[in-house]
């Protein structure tokens, strides 16, 4: 029987993702998990065919999560299904070993062609993801600023580019005020900026936000 193992905290999206799968899959196994952390308890249980794993989890991020999973379970394909651009996370996902990189707008029209595609053994790769990949095979000084950024700190520079202050993005990412603020600092050295507007600006004109 197919296993199929989805990771989203949002019940809408779950709920819409599994009635996609059960109408392609009809025998298949489809379990519903809502933290990162159930998608390690799971996969220490049983052994899943495939993981649908949403990038932004509370806590610790879909990422940190796909990094474990590939360390403890380096044979379960991992699809990385975000709400964020292709241009924004899936290089890096693919790097830490995705199986595949679906944003959720378009995942109503490519879930189950991924998901066969990853079955088969296959890496899942949009046709704009493959230009992405292959405008990307350049020399590091063509980088741009955010690429030299940790995933977490590129994560905080979005949430900071979608007006979230300090003490929010705390809250959604579990963290206290402090590393947060650390993260910013960080942020700002790395890019060499002063201020969150310079941050603002930098991802409105690179569409980070």
């Amino acid at each position: 029987m197919l296993k199929i193992l989805i990771a989203d905290d949002f019940p809408v999206v779950l709920h819409g993702l599994k009635r996609i799968l059960e109408e392609e899959f009809t025998d298949a196994s489809i379990v519903e998990v809502d933290t990162g952390n159930k998608v390690i308890e799971k996969s220490r249980i049983e052994k899943w065919d495939v993981i649908i794993l949403d990038i932004n989890m509370p806590g610790r991020n879909g990422l940190e999560i796909l990094k474990q999973l590939k360390y403890e379970f380096p044979g379960t394909p991992v699809l990385i299904l975000s709400m964020y651009p292709e241009d924004q996370y899936a290089i890096r996902a693919m790097k830490l070993g995705a199986a595949g990189y679906l944003t959720k707008k378009s995942a109503s029209d490519e879930l189950i062609t991924a998901i066969k595609q990853i079955l088969s053994g296959r890496k899942y790769i949009s046709s704009s993801l493959a230009e992405t990949l292959a405008g990307r095979l350049k020399k590091d000084s063509d980088k741009q600023l955010h690429e030299y950024l940790s995933d977490r700190e590129l994560q905080v520079l979005c949430m900071i580019a979608n007006g979230k202050d300090t003490g929010a993005i705390a809250d959604e990412l579990s963290l206290s005020a402090s590393s947060i603020s650390t993260y910013r600092a960080r942020i700002l050295e790395k890019m060499d900026m002063r201020t969150n507007a310079e941050l603002i600006n930098y991802a409105i004109k690179h569409e980070l936000v």
